[in-house]
């Protein structure tokens, strides 16, 4: 089993981070589910409107979110930073770990990325939604105590550092290695 890392060390390892881009991120890592418990990194993926990421088990999971169980749409799909997961995780193998879809290199910040900001990512553009993104009890037991408490700080919570939630908004296929492009508000 991995050692967790220290508050100390963790607040070392991202101070030592230099900053994420604003705009033109890049798409480090894609990570399907397709079953509870199973983790699939993969080079690209398709994007759907109705799916989030297609083959993931978003839609058949549901949520305790919505009256009636099925899937919340606000949070169809997860990202986290990149240089975030990097310093909790400590080793990229252990990046998937953290149960999120995307993993990319741009300022998730509530400031940088408000509600409804759109992003084009590949072919796709995705929309970020106003629910917080917050650790569970499998992130604790993966990261550690340290790790959640730093990510869910109120710091860690405007700066996102346990990632946002977006939704597909154009479908599309997604590459690693695909740019990150913040869309401007049409006037």
């Amino acid at each position: 089993m991995q050692p967790h890392v220290s508050t100390d060390e963790l607040h070392k390892r991202l101070n030592d981070l230099p900053q994420s881009p604003k705009d033109n991120g890049l798409l480090r890592m894609i990570v399907c589910r397709p079953a509870e418990g199973e983790r699939r990194v993969i080079e690209f993926a398709e994007l759907d409107v109705m799916d989030g990421l297609v083959g993931d088990n978003w839609k058949a999971r549901g949520s305790d979110k919505t009256d009636d169980g099925s899937a919340h749409r606000e949070m169809q799909i997860t990202i986290m930073n990149s240089r975030v997961i990097d310093a909790v995780a400590q080793e990229r193998d252990r990046w998937a770990l953290a149960g999120d879809q995307l993993y990319i290199d741009l300022d998730l910040s509530i400031e940088n990325l408000p509600p409804g900001q759109r992003i084009a990512l590949g072919t796709a553009v995705i929309e970020v939604t106003d629910v917080p993104h917050t650790g569970c009890q499998k992130f604790t037991e993966r990261f550690g105590h340290d790790a959640i408490r730093l990510v869910n700080s109120p710091e860690g919570r405007q700066q996102r550092r346990r990632g946002m939630y977006v939704k597909v908004i154009q479908p599309g296929v997604i590459r690693v290695g695909d740019r990150a492009i913040k869309i401007a508000e049409q006037q």
